[in-house]
């Protein structure tokens, strides 16, 4: 099965990185998110991935470039002029880089992905480039298949950015909870499965997938929810980046599934 992942986004909210490197670059631990999404991809058979690039898109393909060409242990034979490599330790990944333009919307950027993904017939995967999540993907495949519509959409409920005070009119508390998962209100967590036949709901470069296509779909009763109740954050800002990183520095990343 295939995975699109969009990364060719500006990151205007986390200008304090993306002003040097595109969002998916961003390194949790000593590697990109975009590794991290990738690994729990893989880790659920999904090995083939196309990149939509645009933003500063030419570090990621020399990211993946070096992995390439320097991943491993390697001996320099400068007397001979040789290059040895001793060892690889590369995933066992298909990564396509695709120019997908630099103004280009969501939805635009999975129609530029069509020549690849309509072909063959068969659902694929999508997902951004800025979070992660310990969701099943083969679940949310095998729900999508048994539900037979042209797109699912896994729900999240996000954390709340504060804890949460009940308290009587006299001031005494009733319940204090530290960070609670949002009771109402799901979100698109991003990660999505489609048939093909979604391109036909998209135009050009200036579509938007989530406010144009998704809702379309969602008129034509084609779109369902996958709900999940488990771990998933995106990393809008300075203060996720640094969340996501003290949870991997401290070995209690949910997302890393492998």
């Amino acid at each position: 099965m295939k995975c699109v992942i969009l990364a060719g986004g500006l990151g205007t909210r986390l200008s304090e990185e993306t002003n040097v490197i595109p969002k998916p670059m961003i390194q949790i631990g000593s590697k990109p998110i975009l590794w991290h999404i990738m690994k729990h991809y893989y880790h659920y058979d999904i090995d083939e991935f196309y990149l939509a690039l645009g933003y500063k898109s030419d570090i990621i393909k020399r990211y993946f470039h070096d992995i390439y060409s320097l991943d491993g242990s390697i001996t320099v034979d400068l007397k001979s002029n040789q290059l040895i490599e001793r060892s690889r330790n590369n995933e066992k990944w298909v990564v396509h880089l695709e120019e997908t333009g630099l103004n280009t919307m969501t939805g635009g950027r999975l129609k530029r992905l069509e020549p690849f993904l309509k072909t063959d017939k068969k659902p694929f995967c999508l997902t951004y480039g800025d979070g992660v999540c310990d969701i099943n993907i083969k679940q949310v495949v095998d729900f999508h298949k048994k539900k037979g519509k042209i797109a699912t959409v896994t729900a999240v409920r996000p954390p709340a950015r504060f804890g949460e005070i009940k308290f009587n009119s006299d001031g005494t508390i009733n319940s204090f909870i530290e960070k609670p998962q949002v009771g109402e209100g799901w979100i698109n967590g991003g990660f999505f499965v489609f048939e093909p036949e979604i391109f036909d709901y998209i135009t050009d470069d200036t579509s938007i997938l989530e406010s144009q296509v998704l809702e379309a779909l969602a008129k034509e009763k084609q779109l369902v929810a996958y709900t999940h109740d488990g771990f998933w954050q995106c990393m809008d800002t300075l203060r996720d980046k640094r969340l996501l990183e003290q949870l991997w520095n401290e070995n209690k990343a949910p997302w890393k599934t492998w």
